[in-house]
């Protein structure tokens, strides 16, 4: 197949995104530009993000002005970025078609062969990892991921070959406009409540997900979750279960933390025993998505042993508990959970091996989701020894209902562990950075602006450090 065959749309056509400062749309941005399309930005406000895509030659306009749009022959808006955004309106009425980015991420499946990976957890990492695999095997895939793989140095990558693998988000439907070959459900969950409503209509929407899948591609559902595992019924000569249990055909068995700081483990087909792993990321969590990552390379015809060596040198996505760094003898990560399902899987992989406290900075994220599902974060944090929770997160749009509860009723109502309300997130950071001590590791969670925390905390414990030696001298 010759690469213009593979182009979704002609050579020289300009593309413009609106909302392109976010991790989806700044990835999409990457492939388009790479694919050799004209490709220009604008997003609310300053960011690594759009300074990085700068570097890359994007031209990216802070603000949202209806001259930003230029001569574009169409408009990528975010799902972030409503009609009324004065780019998007002015395309609109000026006959230019605007597409939501999974609109355009569904032109790119009906071009390549796609793996989708779905799920209410572990989609970042479950796409890296096969697209770690699938490089190692010499296959050169499309990669469209939403977090920064450290390998590529993006969440996107343009390749040369006819594969896709992307992250299918179940947010706003969005994962209904793709058109997979390969289909991964790691888990369904109640989340996205002020969209979706309930948790009927999250599993219809992703049984109608499934149903993308062509007679003869794959579904591969993880056994774990029981409304995942449910979803094999809908096809089961070509469904596939993988996960910890007794119930997955294929089975992760004998897991055991290694000296690199994950966990080997062995897998079982059916009863047979296939392979042996050894991952250096932390968490049963990654025991699930490397199995997940391997059975989707296998259908695409890559052996066991290739997806094996490949794994061994995974070191993670950011914000997937990422080492922030250490100072005055304490440990510091960073990761993304936001969910009490996330929550619990990331507090005991950072359990893992650690003697020392652990301390978590917690940071809602969205007023909705506290609320809907504040009883399940009540009893998520009990592998901490201390959990700071600072104020809600609110993206613009989303503040509190009435009778809304808030931070400080959540740190009250957290059970088996100490917890505290932090109130906004400089002073939360201040109060970690106080009790922090020597042999500690820190932990600051949550989808918002608390990824800053990490590095603000190291600034303060490294300059009490240098206090405390500095006034030992002076004796």
């Amino acid at each position: 197949m010759t690469e213009a065959m593979t182009l979704p749309w002609p050579a020289g056509t300009t593309i413009h995104l609106v909302g392109v400062g976010g991790a989806g749309m700044s990835s999409l941005a990457i492939i388009l530009r790479d694919a050799g399309y004209l490709v220009t930005g604008s997003d609310l406000a300053a960011s690594s993000t759009v300074e990085d895509l700068r570097r890359r030659g994007i031209p990216v306009q802070v603000g949202h002005h209806a001259e930003n749009v230029g001569s574009a022959t169409f408009v990528i808006r975010s799902s972030a970025v409503p009609r009324s955004n004065p780019e998007v309106s002015f395309a609109a009425s000026h006959g230019i078609p605007v597409l939501k980015h999974s609109e355009a991420l569904g032109a790119l499946t009906r071009v390549r062969r796609t793996v989708a990976v779905a799920g209410t957890h572990g989609k970042t990492t479950t796409t890296a990892m096969l697209a770690t695999i699938l490089f190692a095997a010499g296959f050169d895939p499309t990669v469209l991921i939403g977090g920064v793989v450290p390998t590529l140095g993006s969440g996107a990558h343009w390749g040369t070959g006819d594969l896709l693998v992307a992250e299918a988000d179940e947010f706003d439907r969005r994962f209904l406009d793709l058109y997979p070959e390969i289909a991964i459900v790691n888990n369904v969950e109640a989340d996205h409540l002020d969209y979706y409503e309930s948790l009927d209509a999250i599993v219809r929407a992703f049984k109608q997900f499934l149903e993308r899948v062509p007679e003869d591609g794959w579904r591969l559902l993880c056994s774990d979750s029981p409304l995942a595992s449910q979803l094999a019924d809908l096809d089961p000569e070509r469904s596939v279960t993988y996960g910890l249990g007794d119930s997955a055909e294929w089975q992760a068995i004998g897991i055991s933390p290694n000296e690199g700081g994950g966990n080997d483990f062995y897998v079982m087909a059916n009863g047979t025993l296939v392979g042996h792993f050894h991952l250096r990321v932390p968490g049963r969590h990654n025991v699930t998505n490397a199995l997940a990552a391997a059975l989707a390379a296998g259908r695409i015809g890559v052996d066991f042993t290739t997806a094996a060596a490949a794994l061994e040198g995974f070191s993670g996505v950011q914000r997937r508990l990422e080492h922030k760094g250490e100072a005055a003898g304490v440990s510091v990560y960073d990761d993304y959970g936001h969910h009490p399902t996330e929550i619990r899987a990331t507090l005991a992989a950072a359990r893992e091996g650690q003697p020392g406290r652990l301390i978590c900075l917690f940071q809602p994220h969205t007023h909705h989701r506290l609320n809907a599902l504040f009883d399940d974060f009540t009893d998520a944090f009990g592998d901490a020894d201390l959990v700071i929770v600072s104020d809600v997160y609110a993206p613009a749009g989303r503040g509190p209902a009435s009778g809304d509860r808030g931070s400080a009723e959540l740190a009250n109502a957290i059970v088996d562990t100490e917890a505290r309300y932090g109130g906004d997130l400089t002073t939360s950071i201040s109060r970690v950075a106080e009790l922090a001590r020597p042999g500690d590791v820190i932990v600051t969670m949550g989808a918002g602006d608390v990824t800053t925390a990490g590095p603000r905390i190291l600034s303060l414990l490294s300059k009490r450090e240098a206090a405390q030696t500095g006034g030992s001298h002076a004796h």
